[in-house]
């Protein structure tokens, strides 16, 4: 199989949003290897609006409506046998299972009617296949992508995530930035889709406390389903804050994050929004897997392992260390308002 000379090709990636914007360094490889390919994303439904953000990537999108062992929704058989049906008469050249190690998935994707398969594979799910590679442990997972891709042949650039903001995204930024005072601020993040991957709101709180008698104002955030989260956090505060949960799109929150001098949340979606838009960031992460998900840039992005160490004092002391370099202005731009830039079609 030459990758070059390939049509039509799949990738399946049924994932939430840090997912996605983690596999983005390595389908931006596959996209300069097969710049006439028609590439589609078959994905959870949100995803739909994410590929319109990454057209310059993917051409098209399919809906995944589940599958038994995949915990991201809920499993529709007769939806589902819909969608078997649909992907065989789709016949890609080439379906690529970026959805992780292979236990789940590897049966599944066979079924679908590629002309060719090729993705992660261990030791108990092991495909006869030279297009499968041994998923790799242990490794921050926009690299783990990129060696799939080079798996193939194709050369890549370093794992860099990125964001592309659209019109839309300034428009609904218009509507709730005189909600709050145009200097200095760090957004708070407190919420994430998992209850185990979320730190004391009371936590939070203590370190908001510290920017503000640092003088800045803090903005919460989160979606409307994270009210209550976002509430217990603010109790605690000692001083006003902006409240946007529930008040943001996906891309208003991304400008948001950009312009702002930190972020402070859990390890979910949001922290790669900061990666993204080289914002400095504090994170927390409560599963123990830091080296899947912290950014390569440990400088700008700060995380801490709770699992192994439960030190409030040490969160409080690097986030007066970032502050100071924000406002120094110390490595490649922090502490510079940042504007965004808007990929225009």
């Amino acid at each position: 199989m030459k990758i070059e000379h390939l049509q039509k090709i799949a990738v399946f990636q049924a994932l939430q949003l840090g997912d996605m914007l983690c596999s983005i360094p390595a389908i931006k490889a596959l996209r300069k290897a097969c710049p006439n390919a028609e590439i589609v994303l078959i994905g959870l439904s949100w995803a739909e609006s994410f590929i319109k953000r990454f057209d310059r990537y993917f051409n098209r999108f399919i809906h995944f409506p589940g599958y038994p062992g995949l915990p991201e929704q809920p499993y529709d058989e007769q939806v589902f046998e819909k969608f078997m049906d649909d992907m065989l008469e789709e016949n890609f050249d080439l379906l690529i299972q970026m959805q992780g190690n292979g236990t789940v998935v590897n049966e599944l994707v066979f079924q679908m009617g590629a002309n060719y398969v090729a993705g992660y594979h261990n030791q108990d799910c092991r495909v006869n296949s030279e297009l499968f590679m041994e998923y790799p442990e242990g490794i921050y997972e926009a690299t783990k992508h990129l060696l799939l891709m080079e798996h193939f042949g194709i050369k890549t650039q370093e794992a860099k995530l990125e964001f592309i903001f659209i019109e839309e995204d300034l428009m609904a930024f218009e509507q709730i930035k005189t909600m709050f005072l145009q200097h200095k601020y760090v957004c708070v993040h407190p919420g994430s889709r998992g209850s185990w991957r979320r730190w004391p709101g009371r936590y939070f709180a203590m370190v908001a406390n510290y920017c503000i008698e640092k003088g800045y104002t803090v903005v919460v955030t989160g979606t409307e389903d994270e009210y209550e989260i976002a509430n217990n956090m603010i109790q605690h505060v000692k001083g006003g804050v902006i409240n946007l949960v529930g008040k943001t799109t996906l891309g208003s929150l991304a400008i948001l994050i950009k312009n702002a001098s930190m972020l402070i949340s859990n390890c979910t979606g949001i922290s790669h929004i900061a990666v993204a838009t080289k914002t400095p960031s504090i994170i927390i992460s409560m599963d123990g897997e830091p080296e899947r998900w912290a950014p390569v840039n440990k400088r700008r992005h700060i995380m801490f392992d709770w699992t192994k160490q439960q030190k409030l004092e040490n969160v409080l002391m690097k986030t007066a260390f970032l502050i100071k370099a924000v406002e120094r202005g110390i490595s490649d731009g922090i502490g510079i308002t940042r504007v965004p830039t808007l990929y225009r079609h």
